[in-house]
C-alpha cells in the first residue's frame, strides 16, 4: 500500500474545508485565531484613537452616542397617534 504526501498547503486547504463544514465558516475563524500572533502596535493604535480622553469623557461619549441612537429608533410622534381607518367607524364596522 504506497500512500502520498501531501503538501502542508494541501492539508491546510482541506482541514480549513473540514473545519467550515463541521462547525461553520465563523467558528472557523475563531478557532484558527487562537493561533495568530497578531500583528501591529496596539499601544500607539491605541493612543492614536482614544487619545488623552479620561474614562470619565469616555463614559460621557458612549452615553451620548446611545442616547443618540435611541432617539433615532423610536416611533415618532406622529405615527403613534394616527387613527386606523378601523378606528374611524366607531365600531360599526
Amino acid at each position: 500500500m504506497t500512500t502520498s504526501t501531501a503538501s502542508v498547503a494541501e492539508i491546510t486547504t482541506t482541514a480549513i474545508a473540514l473545519l467550515c463544514r463541521q462547525i461553520g465558516p465563523v467558528n472557523t475563524v475563531r478557532f484558527l485565531n487562537q493561533f495568530t500572533t497578531g500583528f501591529g502596535n496596539y499601544t500607539a493604535e491605541r493612543d492614536a484613537i482614544l487619545g488623552d480622553a479620561t474614562v470619565d469623557e469616555l463614559v460621557a461619549e458612549i452615553r451620548q452616542r446611545r442616547e443618540k441612537d435611541k432617539l433615532r429608533t423610536e416611533p415618532s410622534e406622529t405615527h403613534s397617534t394616527q387613527q386606523s381607518p378601523s378606528d374611524t367607524n366607531n365600531g360599526a364596522g
